[in-house]
This record gives C-alpha cells, structure tokens and sequence, in this order.
C-alpha cells in the first residue's frame, strides 16, 4: 500500500507525480517519473469510491492480470497497480505524440503508403488483441496514439471484452463505442461478433486516416444511424483502387460477409511493404497491489452494494468509458439544466407508460390530455407553491432504439433533476446519463409534465 498522494511532485512508491495529463469521471491521469531510472510514465489514479457501487472487486482483480497479456509494440502497456487505502493507481507507458485524431485535425489526411504503414500497425494490434481472446469495441482515432517515433500504440481500453463477456450465442450484447465509428449491428443493439464490429472501426480509421475526413457524418443523430446501416460512404476517386477496393470491403455493413483479418493480411495492397510486428511473449509478471481490491472499507454509511456483480473487466477499470459514447453531441450541462437526452428499448408506447409509473411513484398526479401527460404536485390537497413543467418527446433511432427528450421550460430544478435522474436510470440503455446535444428526427411521442 502507498500513502495518499495527487498533488504535482508528490511521490507515489518510485514515481515522483508531475503535471494532470487529463481528467474524467472516476479520475485523472498524471505524468510520473521514475525517480531511480528518469523513465516516465502515465499514472491513472482512480477514486475507490467512486467505483464502490459497481461491487467488481474480485473480477477486477482477476481479470486485470490479463493486461500482461498485452505485450505489443503497438499496444499502450501497464506495467503496475498500486493502491492507497483510497485510491488505485495504474502505472501505464507515457505516450508523448498526441492522439492521431489530433494528427489529421492539424495536418490533414497522410500519403497513402504513410497511411498504409499506420494501418499495418493497426491490424497488427488488433489482430493480436483478437488472438489473445480481446476485443476494443471502442477504436477511434482519438483512442490511437503516436509515439515520437511516428508509430501508433492503441489506448483507452474502456469497453474492451473478454470471452466471459459472451452470451451462450457466442455474441457481444452491449451496444459501445463512438456513433461515427461503430458498426451498424453493434448500433442495431442486436448480439454482435467483437472481432468484426473491430474491422468495421478499423475501416473507418482508414478512411479517416486516407480522406482526411469522416465516412459517415451528419449533425442529425438518426440520419447519420441511416448512413451507417446503409454502408453509404462515398469513398474517394483519388486513392488508389487497391485502397478502394478495402475500405469497401471493411464498411461492409452485413458482419457476414465483411472482410476478416486473414483476408486483409493476403490482401495484395495491404502487403505493400508490410514489416510484421515482433511482439513480447515472455511471461512478465505484472505487480498489482492488494490494497488496490480491498473497497470495501471506503464505504460510507447508506451506501448500498448491489446483488450482484456488475459486468465489467480490467480495461474498463481504465478507461471508465460510458456505455455509449456520443461526446460529439454532448451538452456541457448536468440534468438540473434545461434539456437531457437519453437511450432507451422500449417502445413509445411502454415508454409513456412507464414514464406514467415513474410520476406517479414520485408522489405526483397525473393527467392525461390531448395526448399530454399533466402532472401536479400537491401537499395536503393543495398545490405546490413552486412549479414545474416538462416536455418528453420520443424519437425513433432504429426499430429497437430510440432517444427520450426531456425538456424544462420552467420550474424547480431540484425536482427536474429528480424527475431527469429517475427516467434515464430506470429507462436508458446506459447509467451514464450524459447528454446528447444532436438533434434526431421522427418525433413519436410529445408529452407534457407539468407542475403547476
């Protein structure tokens, strides 16, 4: 176990801590120097607390051993896990390129043979993940880094699976990733194989990574879903016919007949002045602290422990991603604000219901008019002096996912944020209740909640 540490300088075991490289939801990440070797690192520190509730000691515990599976030139490395009686921290390698979005963002779309060596690292990796029984599910240029010798190392394994994530069908269930960058039978909410849902992002980091732009974009959420279904990407006239011919065959939005990893490896484009990786197969152990699973004492009292486990492994420790990332359309705003969006399955129709069920246990009355929900909040027969009034709407992403809007004209914040809370836990798809800014079409169900 170590001490309490987080501030600039402080020493943390061999590491003396330095600047915040970033910041998220369960912690930072700050950059670490080893203080005997001058080697530097990237430390995760990761509040216990914050992760209490999720009662995924023991799993985490097992399955974050099997990061020292991944040993590869093109694969971010942990290399230890340390932990105070507070926090955990993850001593991870420090990565000083950037991320290759930020890459293209600045210097538009690489040469194509510069291009092709990027994409023969990216597969390498992946393929290599795949071998080892990992899936990403989560690839995207900014989660591809660049060393300061110009070749990329994956990170952020936030939604990764391991085998013990398949059902008995042998499928992925749970619908991850960034919208731009995720296959269409991963957005069809459907089981999904997680090695061919990783061609499918690989493909569009091609594409990216070739065109200098996005293959499938629009600033309306349900148009863009339709792009992806359909495949519907205009690929550019002035790349090569080989570099056509593949991205074709890996935005092929039927998982049955998309290109494999063995077909891309034969592919005569592909093996243009193709260098194989040489990845480490030692059995290095990695040392984890105890202290680092041992939560329970962080407990404070009310604090409820689930039934039972939540699904999660190692990498999702990591990166602490959301179920589903839609961060190019979030609002910079928390549910006690004006509007929220959320995902949910359920239809319309058991949506209003259910939306009924949840107002009413909230101790309000409901009325039902013109096709609104009216709600009142009164005490001892009278009305409440303040007021709240919302408006819910529905829209039809695909036949089994749509958005619920929930929109405040005006009224008690601290019950909207009841109300937002209540409805996207007890109806989304994910539990991150964060916030979709993008606008979706095909509005199905308009309700009023009010409080007056």
């Amino acid at each position: 176990m170590v001490k309490e540490v987080e501030k600039k300088g402080m020493q943390l075991g061999k590491y003396e801590l330095g600047r915040t490289l970033g910041e998220g939801n369960f912690g930072k990440v700050k950059f670490a120097k080893n203080i005997e070797t001058g080697q530097a690192f990237a430390v995760k520190i990761l509040e216990k607390k914050k992760i209490i509730d999720l009662n995924i000691t023991e799993q985490i515990k097992r399955e974050i051993g099997t990061l020292k599976l991944l040993k590869h030139p093109n694969v971010v490395r942990l290399y230890e896990v340390l932990a105070s009686k507070t926090k955990i921290y993850m001593v991870l390698e420090y990565v000083t390129g950037g991320e290759l979005f930020d890459r293209i963002a600045t210097k538009g779309r690489l040469p194509e043979d510069k291009g092709r060596k990027l994409f023969h690292q990216l597969i390498d990796a992946i393929s290599y993940c795949h071998d080892k029984g990992v899936y990403h599910r989560d690839l995207k240029p900014e989660n591809v880094l660049i060393d300061e010798k110009g070749n990329i190392k994956i990170s952020d394994f936030g939604l990764s699976a391991l085998p013990q994530h398949f059902r008995d069908d042998g499928l992925l269930h749970t619908t991850c990733g960034s919208p731009h960058y995720v296959a269409p039978e991963v957005l069809a909410n459907r089981g999904y194989d997680g090695a061919t849902s990783d061609l499918w992002s690989c493909g569009v980091i091609l594409y990216v990574v070739l065109a200098g732009y996005l293959p499938f974009d629009d600033r309306n959420l349900a148009v863009l879903y339709q792009k992806i279904f359909k495949g519907d990407a205009k690929i550019p006239k002035w790349l090569s016919l080989g570099a056509q011919n593949m991205i074709k065959r890996m935005l092929d939005p039927n998982p049955k007949t998309r290109i494999t990893i063995a077909e891309i490896k034969k592919d005569g484009w592909f093996k243009q002045e193709y260098i194989p990786a040489n990845p480490e197969d030692e059995d290095e152990d990695i040392y984890i602290d105890d202290e680092a699973f041992s939560i329970n004492d962080v407990a404070t009292d009310g604090e409820k422990q689930p039934d039972s486990p939540t699904l999660i492994n190692a990498f999702e420790l990591i990166g602490m991603s959301s179920c589903l990332d839609l961060s190019g359309f979030f609002e910079k705003e928390d549910v006690s604000e004006r509007k929220i969006r959320f995902t949910s399955n359920y239809s319309p129709k058991e949506l209003l219901e259910k939306i009924e069920d949840i107002v009413i246990e909230m101790g309000l009355r409901v009325r039902k008019r013109n096709g609104q929900l009216r709600v009142m909040q009164e005490h001892n027969g009278r009305k409440s002096l303040g007021s709240l009034s919302v408006a819910a709407e529905v829209f039809e992403i695909n036949p089994s996912l749509y958005v619920v809007e929930l929109r405040k004209s005006h009224g008690d914040s601290l019950l909207y944020r009841k109300l937002c809370t209540k409805l996207s836990n007890d109806l989304g798809v994910c539990q991150s209740q964060q916030l979709l800014l993008a606008q979706v079409q095909k509005p199905l169900l308009l309700g009023e909640i009010a409080n007056s």
